[in-house]
């Protein structure tokens, strides 16, 4: 009885150490918020906040046909420490910035949490014809938070819809290809669906990951699955 009361001790102080050493958050001066959500991401009972900002730093000098500022954004995962808001995660790699593609007015973002992952989902409109989705679902384990799901959908509003899915988890690896045209005598290819498992060595960390810049062979064809 007095091993687990210690044991019990040992973890609540560890627990209380680690809340110390985390930084107060206050909203730096010049960012907008742009959403917000609660939920539990360490399985302790208490709700983590995590809160999107668009920044006042320019993430470039491009101007798109709205002619709106691009600005980089940042999301902060924090803690509620005896009412205190301490920053726990900070991430300026995953989101696009303000301004991304071609109607930045037309482009969406939604942060929630569910069954214990932080789910980040955001699209945008490539061209006039071309949306392109992402959506990547982040898990705390290991004393970090890792990518544990991947989910890109690029469209064409005539021609094709393609979807790129994994679960790191299990390795299960989706890729659906399907075709048409708005046009009736045009020669449509044959859809395309295969399924297969790819298991990575190690999980990416999220603050490691940015999107597009991994990759791996597909089975079967000349081209990488890319994520």
């Amino acid at each position: 009885m007095m091993k687990h009361f210690f044991s019990f001790l040992v973890v609540l102080s560890a627990t209380s150490l680690y809340a110390q050493n985390l930084k107060d958050f206050s909203v730096p001066k010049g960012y907008t918020k742009i959403t917000e959500t609660k939920g539990d991401l360490d399985k302790d009972g208490k709700d983590e906040m995590v809160l999107v900002f668009d920044t006042n730093i320019k993430a470039s000098d491009t101007q798109n046909l709205e002619g709106t500022a691009d600005n980089k954004r940042v999301f902060y995962i924090l803690k509620n420490e005896n009412g205190s808001l301490k920053i726990w995660k900070e991430n300026s790699t995953l989101l696009f910035s303000s301004g991304t593609g071609f109607y930045p007015s037309d482009n969406s973002l939604e942060v929630n949490i569910k069954n214990g992952s932080l789910h980040i989902a955001q699209s945008f409109f490539t061209n006039s014809r071309h949306t392109q989705k992402y959506k990547h679902t982040f898990r705390f384990q290991n004393g970090d938070f890792y990518l544990i799901g991947s989910h890109d959908h690029f469209e064409d509003t005539c021609d094709f819809n393609f979807t790129n899915e994994i679960n790191f988890s299990t390795g299960k690896v989706i890729i659906d290809k399907t075709f048409s045209s708005c046009d009736d005598y045009a020669k449509i290819p044959p859809n395309y669906h295969k399924e297969f498992t790819y298991k990575l060595q190690t999980l990416i960390k999220m603050n490691d990951f940015k999107i597009g810049e991994h990759k791996f062979k597909i089975p079967g064809l000349k081209e990488d699955f890319v994520f």
